[in-house]
Formats: C-alpha cells, structure tokens, sequence
C-alpha cells in the first residue's frame, strides 16, 4: 500500500467530484470529508467509496445541484427533504441545524427524508462535539443482512452514531447493526486477511472469519445476534417515522444505488445550558481514565475508549501519509 498525504488525496478526490459535475464549493467539502474519513482509518467509506459515488452521480442517482427544503417544523423539531443530493452535504447542513436549535432549547432535532449515503456517520458526530455538542445520528439503509433467524435480508445495518465532547479526545462511538460492515469486508479481502472475529455465515450455513463467502451470502451477521436485528429494525422504523420518508422495505423498491431514498435522524445536545463545560469534561475525563485504567487481557496490550484509535489513525496518518489500496488509487486518479 502508498501512503498519500492529505492535501494530495484531498485534491484529487475534489478533480473527480468537479469533473462528474459537482460544483467546486460543493466538491471541496464532500473531497475533504471523504479525505478525513479515510485519514482516520475508514477508508471504506473514504478513498473507497469515490468511484461508487462519481457512478451514482453518472446514473443520476444523486443530484449534484439540490439542496434540502424544509418540510415542517415543530420547536425544536425539523423535518427537511434532501431531494436526493449529495448525502454528506445533506447531513452536513442537518447537524449543522440540529446545533442551532439547541442553542435556543438545549436539544435540536432535524430528521431527512429522501437522502443518499452519508458516507461515514462518524462524521457527523465528530461535527457536533467540535463545536462543543452531543452528537446522535442514524439513518436506514436498503436491506443488506438477514433478519435474526432468517437467511435472506430484509435487515439494513443502519450505522448508528453518538459523540460526547472532550478535549482530551472525543468519545464517539460509530457503528453499522451488523458485526462488521459491508466495507469492513471490503478492506479485509483487499489486505487478504481475516476478520477479527466471526462476521457472517457462509454458503454451508456455518459462521466464518472469512469476508469473500459473506459477501456473497449477504448473510452478514447482526451485532449481538438477535440484539443487534432488534435494534437495527426499531431505528428504521423510527427515522421513517419521524422524518415522513421511506423505510427499509420501501427503499428496496426504489432500488436506485446504497441508500438511494434513505431517512436520517440527527439530534444535538447542549451540555453546556445543563451542568457547564466543566461538568462535561470532570464526568468524560473521569470515565476515560477509568476505562484507560484497564487491566489488558494480554501482556503489553491496550484499552481505548470509543473514537481513541481513530484519533491515533488521524494523527499517525497526517504526519506519515494516508495508506491507500493501489489499485482504488489509481481508479479515483482515472476519475
């Protein structure tokens, strides 16, 4: 694998957004978003997903030009169209209005209807606690993994995101419903390696370690089994509800790429009007440390709180470069 650094990806990533017909504006800030994700070791929804996100724009998948139109609002609750543009900028300008709201009421709540793909939903996470927020977030997705107890899908694994602010180092926990996402297989198969723990089953029925038979069983393996199916039903049902759009079954039918016609929800917190900043950091400093406090299960080894790794991806990654598959490289550079 080449490491590129971040201007360098950044740029290029942008050439191929301007070039499939995003404006410059808009190009810069989905190039950069795509950038930082794989920056912080998600190159699955970073790097990765370009040339999947320049194809939609070519099929007329996503339009490049809407912006989102409100729909109705009720307080501190607002329900917005994203008439199908771009995912990032959709969930960009949802949390940015989540955080006005609860300036005023202490929450902010903006759900999307008639969306696409967000790409990483830590990213929006991570937006909320930089200005000094809780980040909650989540969308559905089209079905992708078998119900629990089932073998076809009728499941999304709708990534699921909460952040809490630290100055010391966010805690954020992003999360697909399944044990592992579908770009997580992806990853894994380009390095030829296994995953960590079971992910799936494969065509035989049996659990395995290996991404490829998943992959084509999409029998992708729910987050704590029958837990995990649980949950990932109640959060479609609630993002099509709150928002007026489509559920999971419904955006089967639309059929139009990853999350073409999704629902979102975003919420923003202001911990700040409850108990102030410095009640914030004692409790998240105070659980940090805890947790870092760990005895490891192995000699040497290390206990991290959610969001830790991706910091150390981000810093170790903007001074080393950014790792890249070779061959993904060279398809966004065609781009």
């Amino acid at each position: 694998m080449t490491r590129i650094s971040f201007e360098t990806m950044k740029s290029e990533i942008k050439r191929a957004f301007v070039n499939a017909g995003m404006s410059e504006e808009k190009a810069e800030i989905c190039a950069r978003v795509h950038t930082e994700t794989s920056c912080d070791g998600v190159a699955s929804h970073g790097l990765n997903r370009v040339p999947r996100f320049v194809d939609y724009i070519k099929r007329g998948w996503v339009d490049v030009d809407a912006e989102p139109t409100l729909v109705k609002k009720l307080g501190a609750i607002e329900i917005y169209n994203g008439n199908r543009g771009p995912g990032i900028l959709n969930a960009l300008t949802a949390m940015d209005r989540a955080m006005e709201i609860a300036k005023t009421y202490g929450v902010g709540i903006v759900t999307l209807q008639n969306t696409t793909h967000w790409m990483r939903g830590g990213t929006y996470g991570l937006k909320a606690v930089n200005n000094g927020f809780i980040g909650i977030c989540w969308t559905n997705t089209e079905s992708v993994m078998p119900a629990w107890g089932a073998k076809d899908t009728r499941v999304g694994n709708n990534p699921f995101v909460m952040a809490v602010p630290r100055k010391k180092g966010h805690i954020i926990l992003d999360m697909a419903m399944s044990q592992y996402s579908y770009g997580k297989l992806q990853t894994t198969e380009l390095k030829n390696e296994l995953l960590p723990f079971p992910g799936g089953f494969d065509e035989e029925g049996n659990l395995t370690r290996e991404p490829g038979p998943i992959e084509r069983t999409k029998r992708i393996l729910p987050m704590g089994y029958w837990k995990g199916s649980g949950f990932s039903i109640l959060l479609d049902a609630i993002a099509a509800i709150m928002s007026g759009g489509l559920s999971t079954n419904e955006i089967d039918k639309v059929q139009e790429g990853s999350c073409g016609g999704c629902s979102q929800v975003f919420i923003a917190l202001d911990p700040s009007q409850i108990n102030g900043e410095d009640h914030t950091e004692k409790i998240t400093d105070g659980i940090a440390e805890f947790i870092k406090a760990s005895e490891p299960e192995q000699d040497g080894g290390q206990v991290y709180y959610p969001g830790e790794n991706s910091l150390n991806n981000r810093n170790r990654n903007m001074e080393q470069g950014i790792p890249v598959d070779d061959g993904i490289w060279k398809e966004v550079l065609s781009l």
